[in-house]
This record gives C-alpha cells, sequence and structure tokens, in this order.
C-alpha cells in the first residue's frame, strides 16, 4: 500500500527555528510546526515575551524552548543559533519572520528611519539564513530557508518605501540562495502574507480606510492567521521538497486586482 500523501507533511523529528515569536505571524507559525510534530526553537530580541507561548506549546505536549535575538547583530545570529545547536543538535527548518515596518511620506523618511527597516527586514533576513546555511552545509542533511516577504514586494503601497525596498530586496534574494545552496539540499523559498488581521492592525482594518482597502482585495476579505498554515507546512516540510526558489502569496487575490 503507498503512503498517505499527507504523511509527507509531518514535521515529526524536524528541528524548527521561528524568528520575530514574540508576536503575530511569528508566534502562530511557532504554534503551527509544533502542532505538525517539530521541536521548535522560538527568538526574538525581548525573551521574556517568549514564555507564555513555549509554556502554551509544552503543555499540548510538544517541544519548544526560548532564545533571545536581534537579528540586526550577527554576533546576537551566531549566538543564537549556537545554542540551538547545543540544544537540538542543529535545525532543519528556519522561519525568517522577524520584521518591522514604518508609516511615513517619502519625503519624510530619515536615513535612521531607513536603517530600522533595512537591517531588520533585509540585512536581518540575510544573515540568520546564511549563518543557518552555514551549519545546515555542514551537517549535511539539508534543510528549508522560509523567508516572510510581502505582496509589497512586488506591489507598491503608500508611505512604506523602505518596507517595499526590504522586501523587494528578500524576495529576490531568496532565489539567489535557493541556487546556490540547492547542491547542499538546502531548499529556501518565501512565503508572501497579504493583509492579514493582527492584533496591532485589527482596528485599522475595520476603520473607514480599512474597509476602503478591503474593497480592492477580490476576495472581498483579508486573511487570518490560519490562512497561511497550508502554505507554511507545504515550504517546511518534505511535501514541498520539489520547490526551491519560489514565492507562495496568500493574499486573497490581492496581488492579482485591478490597477
Amino acid at each position: 500500500m503507498s503512503r498517505s500523501p499527507l504523511l509527507a507533511f509531518d514535521l515529526r523529528g524536524k528541528r524548527a527555528l521561528v524568528t520575530g515569536a514574540s508576536s503575530g505571524l511569528g508566534r502562530h507559525f511557532a504554534r503551527v510546526l509544533a502542532a505538525a510534530g517539530a521541536r521548535v526553537a522560538v527568538a526574538a530580541r525581548r525573551v521574556e515575551r517568549l514564555d507564555e507561548l513555549v509554556s502554551d506549546i509544552r503543555f499540548n505536549d510538544h517541544e519548544a524552548r526560548a532564545y533571545s535575538l536581534d537579528v540586526t547583530a550577527r554576533a546576537s545570529v551566531v549566538e543564537c543559533l549556537d545554542a540551538i545547536q547545543a540544544d537540538f543538535g542543529g535545525l532543519d527548518i528556519v522561519v525568517n519572520n522577524a520584521g518591522v515596518s514604518d508609516t511615513k511620506r517619502v519625503l519624510d523618511y530619515r536615513d535612521e528611519d531607513w536603517d530600522a527597516v533595512l537591517d531588520t527586514n533585509l540585512k536581518g533576513a540575510w544573515m540568520v539564513a546564511q549563518e543557518a546555511a552555514r551549519r545546515m552545509v555542514e551537517a549535511g542533511q539539508g534543510g528549508s530557508l522560509i523567508n516572510v516577504t510581502s505582496i509589497l514586494a512586488s506591489r507598491v503601497g503608500g508611505g512604506v518605501g523602505p518596507y517595499c525596498a526590504a522586501k523587494a530586496g528578500l524576495s529576490h534574494l531568496t532565489r539567489s540562495m535557493a541556487l546556490e545552496l540547492a547542491r547542499f539540499g538546502i531548499r529556501v523559498n518565501a512565503l508572501a502574507p497579504g493583509y492579514v488581521v493582527t492584533e496591532i492592525n485589527d482596528g485599522f482594518l475595520a476603520s473607514e480606510a480599512g474597509e476602503r482597502l478591503r474593497a480592492r482585495v477580490p476576495s472581498r476579505r483579508f486573511c487570518t492567521y490560519e490562512d497561511l498554515e497550508g502554505a507554511l507546512l507545504l515550504l517546511a516540510s518534505d511535501a514541498g521538497r520539489g520547490m526551491n526558489g519560489a514565492e507562495i502569496i496568500v493574499d486573497g487575490g490581492h496581488a492579482c486586482s485591478g490597477l
């Protein structure tokens, strides 16, 4: 009897890292990977904010550990990955989720505003992916790197120029790393969410301006955390073993809406 295709999504025996896991998408991604069987390392700058997440995951009989991580500092990235190496013996999956945003008119952005967004969303993602890949190559067992981009990697939104630039750069970097790391059995893909209802933006999305934005989404709805689960598990698991350099857009059709 052939194996059920659903078993390809099983992450038992896998070790995963989720950056920016203290809130929002990262917090949900960690729970999803743990529920699929992975041992999960969760990381953020404020490690104390990860305690509840770790407790929740462990309460459901899954393994999780918290680590301090500032993705803008190479030393912090190395220290975090070395600690995970010591505790878990390595990593099979990395979800590069840490990110920040800012909203200003293009003429109002200062150099320090630009640096804050690019250092986290692009350079930080680069350093985490690079250092994780070094360890995967050394282990010789391959792995999956998942960069969280955005529909703003390919479309444009007003007031978020540095964010658009960072996510567009990360999208193309995903393909570049996929090309070079494929020979080591390492897949590098991107998950590009559209507008997702979170505790940070739910007020805006429910406002009159948010309703105008929703009207431009072909499905006439914003995404939820749960809408991203299938794409995440596909890229993380053996079910997506043929995918490399891909970017999965989950946005209710927003990116293909008419101009």
